[in-house]
């Protein structure tokens, strides 16, 4: 398959985001990675799940989202607003550049990174094809539920207690296309052996069904 691995810099005002773009040849789909809090576009988990994406012929960009400043900042990381704010402006970013700007953009969003994604395509509306959530706070962008138009998949781990409640009560107010998996026996970062796995091929079943129209 051919595919090439960019350095890029995505702007917000005044600093640029670094981030990992590949795009395989043909491709017809993109999925933006918002990671959870102090992670980055290194995270070894989100890195697992673009390879298995772009073996399904998908585009992946895996970008940092805050600063190394900002990261270091406890509270920032809970800052949803500014997580958004960061997928808008690399969404918008996309949008501008002559080899992504005609594809399908989809978001896959971790832990608070889920909320984020939520709120970003509650706020773009079609411009954000599908999202998936693995292991994500969907309920900390409660307000946005109900107003994305993007199919929506949640995925949570089976021994996550908390957040399968969490996931479940945001599942309710969900309008749109959606659909819940819950993985037996995995928790919260899928370490268990094959959850990863299993997650993996939820999502690119997803996207696939999704930003391939």
């Amino acid at each position: 398959m051919d595919k090439k691995e960019t350095l890029v810099f995505i702007p917000d005002g005044k600093i640029h985001l670094p981030g990992s773009l590949e795009i395989p040849k043909g491709t017809k789909g993109l999925v933006l990675f918002a990671h959870g809090s102090g992670s980055s576009r290194f995270s070894p988990r989100n890195n697992y799940v673009a390879e298995m994406l772009r073996q399904h012929g998908l585009g992946t960009l895996l970008m940092d989202l805050m600063t190394p400043e900002e990261d270091l900042d406890y509270e920032r990381r809970f800052d949803i607003d500014l997580l958004t704010r960061r997928l808008i402006a690399a969404t918008k970013w996309l949008r501008e550049q002559d080899e992504t700007s005609q594809l399908a953009i989809g978001y896959f969003g971790a832990s608070t990174g889920a909320a984020a994604a939520i709120q970003a395509a509650a706020t773009l509306d079609e411009q954000v094809s599908a999202i998936v959530s693995r292991g994500g706070r969907p309920d900390m962008a409660f307000p946005y539920l109900d107003k994305i138009n993007s199919p929506t998949l949640l995925i949570v781990g089976g021994n996550d207690d908390v957040v399968i409640d969490l996931n479940q009560k945001a599942y309710e107010k969900i309008t749109a296309v959606k659909e819940l998996e819950v993985i037996p026996g995995a928790t919260h970062l899928f370490e268990e052996p094959g959850a990863l796995e299993i997650v993996a091929k939820l999502a690119a079943r997803w996207f696939e069904k999704y930003l391939g129209k």
